[in-house]
Formats: structure tokens, C-alpha cells, sequence
């Protein structure tokens, strides 16, 4: 193994390190000051959003003709870390924002990455992803939302449940049954705000995720033209879950970036606050807690680097490590925030902190982008067959 290589695989290179700091940076200034106010306001923060375009952070891996940054999944993971240490919230859309953009980049004919990758790209239109039903969680392939050819248009009839951005998005990656039940039976479209007999439900209240709108998104006679298809007829199930690849190691980022964050409050309040006559940094028993914050966090981090540089390679355990690192990054990231609201003890529990918002946003990335069981379920399946 030679010394990039061993870089690549255990640290970061100068373009990935800088890349950390430009995203550090912006989101010191842009994110990191009006967090707990856009989470008390639910505020979706849409210029900022376009600013974070402006450095490239919104089309990460487009590649570089359509528009993008065409930068490496490792690189996406790092940056999205970064924002998420301001406001894993809002980072968490830009993680969805870049899904998008990168399946149109991936999938489009020419058209759509000419036209339409583009626009992800600079964020002048946001993007949402609409695999979710309500009947239909988990298991994405029992999914009923249709789509039925009518000359040179498809006809579209469903609910979608739980979307991201829905209602003030432009674009929506819609997977819809084209043919029988199954997984191969679903196909993906490209529907635009706007389309007649596209609306949305209530803007949910949720317990975190407060700096971005989560609405059902209702298909209704929903007619658009064959050219709106992303890919051939039968493959949006295989799109849908190769997007979730990278989604999955960006929200396990998210969780990092979250808890490096409540890491580090605990450690500036453990060294002013006393009890007993000592700062709290002093006591042996809590410092063993903070080192072990910090050890699962590092040991995550490197699980998350790993998956994200088997993508970048065409690893084919590449799905695989993707679940592992899903798992086991958003499960310590939320023990760890749990544990630093712990540390500051009622204070923690003042929003004035910050500390029990990043617990209220870590707290979903168990559940999205395919729960931490259905990660068990893909890993336990790739050790059997391998068998």
C-alpha cells in the first residue's frame, strides 16, 4: 500500500482537509448563530442553504460538466460532518439535497443532467426524495404510488409520507410502480413544483428536524411527460437504493458532526463549572467518560471513512459497509449527545445550550434512511451470502 493510499484509507488528503475547513468555517458563520432560533421558529433556512451552493456544498459528487463540485463520497461525508458540528438539521437536507442532485447526475440522459442536475446543483431548485409511504416504510418495495403511460405522458397517483423539504422544494424523485409487484415492477420520475394535481400535507411537528419542513407529498392525476422518467422503466428500485448508499453514510456524518459538537460543549462546561470545590474536568470518573465519548466517536468516524471510500471505489461490500457505518455512527453519535446533556446536567436540559437540540435531531437518524435494524437485516443477509 503506498502513502496516498494508506490516506486515503486512514485520514484525509489536503483537498479533503480543506474542504473540512471551508465547510467548518461557513458553518461557524452561517449556521452555527441562528441554529437554535431556526429550530425554535422552524425555519427553513434557504438562503443559507444557497449560499452553501455557492461553495459547491449542494452538488458535491455532480460531476463537474452537469454542474457540480464532482468531488468523492469521502469528501461529501467530511463536509457534511463539518456543517452538521452548526446544525445537523439543516445538514441533514443538504445530505438529502445532495442524494438528489447526484441520482439525476447519475441516472439523467442528457437533458436532465443539462438541465436539471444544473439547478440542483447551485441550489436554484431544492431537491426532496419520495420513496416513503405510509403504508410502506421499510419495506420500500411494497410501495403503491402508480404510474400509468398514457400516450407520451405517465399518470401518477399516490402518497408519499415523510419528505424532507416537501412543499418549498422544486424537484421531487418520485418512485412510483410501473409494473407488477416486486422491486422491479418501480420506476422513478422527476415531478416539478407546480405540476397540476401535485400537493402537499401539513408541515409535521416533529421532535427535531425543526429547520426543515416534513410534509406527505399527494399525487393526484399527476400527469408528466415520458421525459420525466430518471432511467429506463423498472430500475427506480435499483436507483432509490444506490442513492441510499451515500444518504446513509452522510447521515451517519450528520450524526458525528452533531455529537463532536456536544462533545466539545461538555468539555468547555466541565472546565469552568465546579462542585466541590473542583472543576468538573478534575474527577477521574468523568473524565473516563469523556475519553470514552471521544473513542466511540473516532472509531465511528473511521467505519463511516471506510464505507464512503468502498463507494468510491465500486467496492462490492460497498452496501454492506454502508449499513454497518449507518448503524453504528447514528447510534453513537445519539449515545454520545445523550451523554454530554448528562454531563451539563439541568442546564443541559435548557435550550439556551443547545445540547438538547442536537439530541432531539440525532435522535431520527436511527430511524431515516432505513432504520438500524433494517441495517442489521442488509448486513446479517451479506454475511449469510457470502457463506
Amino acid at each position: 500500500m503506498d502513502a496516498d493510499e494508506h490516506g486515503r484509507r486512514f485520514g484525509l488528503t489536503e483537498d479533503e482537509g480543506a474542504i473540512r475547513d471551508v465547510a467548518k468555517a461557513f458553518a461557524a458563520e452561517e449556521l452555527a448563530p441562528f441554529a437554535v432560533e431556526w429550530d425554535r421558529e422552524r425555519y427553513f433556512p434557504v438562503e443559507a442553504i444557497r449560499r452553501a451552493a455557492e461553495l459547491g456544498m449542494c452538488g458535491i459528487y455532480v460531476r463537474e460538466d452537469a454542474g457540480g463540485s464532482g468531488l468523492s463520497r469521502l469528501a461529501a461525508a467530511v463536509a457534511i460532518e463539518a456543517l452538521a458540528e452548526a446544525c445537523p438539521s439543516t445538514a441533514a437536507y443538504i445530505s438529502i439535497h445532495n442524494m438528489v442532485a447526484g441520482m439525476v447526475d447519475r441516472y439523467g440522459d442528457e437533458r436532465q443532467r443539462r438541465e436539471v442536475a444544473p439547478s440542483l446543483a447551485s441550489a436554484t431548485w431544492l431537491g426532496s426524495y419520495c420513496l416513503t409511504e405510509p403504508g410502506a416504510g421499510s419495506d420500500a418495495a411494497a410501495l403503491r404510488t402508480t404510474a400509468v403511460r398514457h400516450g407520451n405522458d405517465y399518470v401518477l397517483d399516490g402518497v408519499k409520507q415523510f419528505i424532507s423539504g416537501a412543499g418549498d422544494t422544486q424537484l421531487y424523485i418520485i418512485m412510483a410502480r410501473t409494473g407488477d409487484g416486486g422491486s422491479g415492477g418501480i420506476s422513478a420520475f422527476l415531478v416539478e413544483q407546480g405540476t397540476p394535481g401535485l400537493s402537499f400535507g401539513m408541515n409535521e411537528r416533529k421532535m427535531g428536524w425543526n429547520t426543515q419542513p416534513t410534509r406527505q407529498v399527494i399525487l393526484e392525476g399527476c400527469r408528466i411527460p415520458t421525459s420525466n422518467r430518471l432511467g429506463p422503466e423498472g430500475l427506480g428500485f435499483k436507483i432509490a437504493m444506490s442513492g441510499l448508499d451515500g444518504g446513509r453514510v452522510n447521515i451517519g456524518a450528520c450524526s458525528l458532526g452533531g455529537a463532536q459538537s456536544a462533545l466539545e460543549k461538555s468539555l468547555g462546561y466541565m472546565g469552568e463549572r465546579r462542585a466541590f470545590g473542583r472543576k468538573l474536568q478534575e474527577f477521574q470518573a468523568l473524565q473516563f467518560r469523556l475519553a470514552d465519548m471521544a473513542t466511540e466517536l473516532e472509531a465511528a468516524r473511521t467505519l463511516l471513512w471506510r464505507a464512503a471510500y468502498a463507494l468510491d471505489t465500486v467496492d462490492p461490500a460497498a452496501t454492506q459497509l454502508c449499513a454497518m457505518a449507518k448503524r453504528f455512527a447514528t447510534d453513537a453519535g445519539f449515545a454520545v449527545a445523550n451523554e454530554a446533556l448528562q454531563l451539563h446536567g439541568g442546564y443541559g436540559y435548557l435550550s439556551d445550550y443547545g445540547i438538547e437540540k442536537i439530541v432531539r435531531d440525532l435522535r431520527v437518524h436511527q430511524i431515516l434512511e432505513g432504520t438500524n435494524e433494517i441495517m442489521r437485516l442488509i448486513v446479517a443477509r451479506s454475511l449469510i451470502g457470502e457463506r
